[in-house]
C-alpha cells in the first residue's frame, strides 16, 4: 500500500549548521516524541556514504514512530530502506526518482512558485513543501512569499499536500494552516531549541489548534493524533 503523509503533517527538516550530525539522532528522536510527523535528512556536505549512515541512525530511533525522507539522494533513500526522498525544483525527474526507490515510497518537492507547483503536482509528486513564507535566517535577505502563495497554489487547482517552509514558529503556524497548508516543516525552531521534544509539542499543538477535529487523521486504534500526542 503507497505510504502518505499524514493531516496535519509537522516535518523536521536537519541542518548540519543548526544541529551537528553527532547530535542529530538523539535531537530527532526527541523532537518525534514530541509530535513531529517526518524527518527530511538534508546534508549537501555528507558523502554517499555517511549520509547512507546518518540514515540509517536516524532509521533506527524514528523506527515507525515518523516517515524518514532523503533531500535528493534516492540512492542513498533506497538503500537505507527509507520512506522516501525530498526534491528540489531542479532535481531528476519524479519518475525516474519514483522508479529508484519504488512505487510505494513518498516523493516530495520543494516549490517557491505557483507554475512550479502545478508542473510538480502535475509530474507526479506527493506533497510540496512551499516556501519561503516568513523571514527565516537560513535564507537571509530573501524576501518571504508569505502564507499568500499557499492561498495562490490552492486557487489555481492544486490539490497535492502543501507544506509550509520558512521562519514556522508557533506563533504563526496558524497562518499558514488558514492559508491551505496540510502542514509545515521547521528546522531552527525545533533543532536550535534546548529541548526539541518540548518545541515539537508546541508547534504540534498549535497546529492541531487550527484545524478541524473531524479532518484530522486517525490511527489504527481509532485515537486521532491529537490524542496520541498528549499520550507521549
Amino acid at each position: 500500500m503507497p505510504l502518505s503523509i499524514p493531516y496535519p503533517c509537522l516535518c523536521l527538516v536537519t541542518d548540519r549548521g543548526v544541529c551537528p550530525p553527532d547530535e542529530l539522532p538523539q535531537r530527532a528522536a526527541a523532537a518525534v516524541a514530541g509530535g513531529v510527523d517526518m524527518v527530511q535528512l538534508r546534508d549537501k556536505e555528507l558523502p554517499g556514504g555517511a549520509l547512507f549512515e546518518q540514515a540509517m541512525e536516524l532509521r533506527e530511533v524514528v523506527q515507525d514512530l515518523a516517515l524518514l525522507l532523503v533531500n535528493e539522494r534516492a540512492d542513498v533513500a533506497a538503500a537505507s530502506c527509507s520512506h522516501g526522498v525530498q526534491l528540489g525544483e531542479a532535481a531528476l525527474a519524479t519518475e525516474l526518482v519514483r522508479a529508484i526507490v519504488g512505487g510505494d515510497a513518498i516523493i516530495g518537492r520543494s516549490v517557491h512558485s505557483v507554475d512550479g507547483a502545478k508542473d510538480a503536482a502535475a509530474a507526479g509528486a506527493d506533497f510540496l513543501l512551499v516556501g519561503t513564507m516568513f523571514a527565516t535566517r537560513s535564507h537571509p535577505g530573501e524576501e518571504p512569499s508569505g502564507p499568500g502563495l499557499l492561498e495562490r497554489i490552492r486557487a489555481a487547482g492544486v490539490s497535492v499536500p502543501l507544506l509550509a517552509i520558512g521562519g514556522i514558529t508557533a506563533d504563526n503556524i496558524a497562518q499558514v494552516m488558514a492559508a491551505g497548508a496540510s502542514g509545515a516543516a521547521v528546522i531552527t525552531s525545533v533543532l536550535a531549541s534546548d529541548d526539541p521534544k518540548a518545541a515539537a509539542r508546541l508547534l504540534k499543538s498549535a497546529m492541531m489548534d487550527a484545524v478541524p477535529a473531524s479532518s484530522v487523521n486517525r490511527n489504527e486504534s481509532g485515537a486521532d493524533d491529537r490524542l496520541a500526542m498528549e499520550r507521549r
